[in-house]
C-alpha cells in the first residue's frame, strides 16, 4: 500500500513552516486510484496552509508496479540513492525487476508514462536523441507525454520561449532504435540493476 509520513516543509512564497501529510511511495497494483493523481504531478504539490502558494514536493519517494516488475525511485537527498542500490545488491528476488533512478518528480513521471506505454525506457532515450541532434533541443529539455493513434505515434514535449511544444515522433524512429539496442547487447547489459536512464546514460554509447 502507499506510505506516507509527516514532515516538516517550507514554503517557497512565504518562507513559513508548517507540517504536511507527504506520500513516500505508491505501490500501483494496490494504490490504482493514485496513480493519476500520480502523472499529473498533483500527488507531489503542497498547498501552503499560510499563503495558499502551491509548492512542489521533492521529496525520497518510490513507485511499484508489481505486475510490470517496474521500480522508479526519486532520490533527492544524500545517501538515499546508496541505500536503494545495497538493498538491490542485498536482495535477489529484486533482479527480475527493471529499477530506475530519477533526480526529480519530473523525471518520475515520464518513466511511469513510458512503462504504461508499453516501451521500453533505453529506446525511448535514444528517440529523443536522436530527436535532439534534427531540434537542436538541449538533453534536459526533451520529454516522452505519449503515444497517439493505430500507429502509436510518439509525442514528445520542450520548452520554448516559455511554453511547452509538441513534437510528434513517428513509431518507425522508436523501431529503428530498437533495432539499434538489439544489435549492441552490451547496452542492455549496462542497464542491469538499479540505474539512471537518461540522456546522459544514452550519450555515451553514441561519442
Amino acid at each position: 500500500m502507499a506510505s506516507h509520513s509527516l514532515q516538516n516543509l517550507s514554503c517557497q512564497y512565504c518562507k513559513r513552516s508548517a507540517e504536511a501529510d507527504i506520500y513516500t511511495s505508491v505501490n500501483r497494483q494496490e494504490d490504482p486510484e493514485l496513480l493519476e493523481e500520480l502523472t499529473s504531478g498533483r500527488l507531489f504539490v503542497w498547498q501552503c496552509p499560510h499563503c495558499g502558494g502551491s509548492n512542489l514536493v521533492q521529496r525520497p519517494f518510490m513507485y511499484h508496479d508489481p505486475a510490470g516488475r517496474h521500480m522508479i525511485w526519486l532520490c533527492t537527498e544524500d545517501g538515499v540513492e546508496e541505500r536503494v542500490s545495497q538493498m538491490f545488491r542485498d536482495d535477489e528476488t529484486l533482479s527480475a525487476y527493471t529499477a530506475r533512478v530519477v533526480d526529480s518528480v519530473g523525471d518520475l513521471i515520464e518513466k511511469v508514462k513510458i512503462f504504461d506505454a508499453g516501451l521500453d525506457d533505453i529506446v525511448v532515450e535514444m528517440v529523443k536523441y536522436v530527436t535532439r541532434l534534427e531540434i537542436g533541443v538541449e538533453a534536459k529539455g526533451l520529454r516522452f507525454l505519449r503515444t497517439d493513434g493505430a500507429d502509436n505515434e510518439i509525442t514528445l514535449a520542450y520548452p520554448k520561449d516559455g511554453q511547452m511544444e509538441m513534437l510528434a515522433v513517428g513509431f518507425n524512429v522508436y523501431e529503428d532504435c530498437a533495432g539499434i539496442l538489439q544489435r549492441n547487447p552490451h547496452i542492455r547489459q549496462m542497464a542491469t540493476g538499479l540505474v539512471r536512464i537518461d540522456a546522459a546514460w544514452i550519450e555515451r554509447f553514441f561519442k
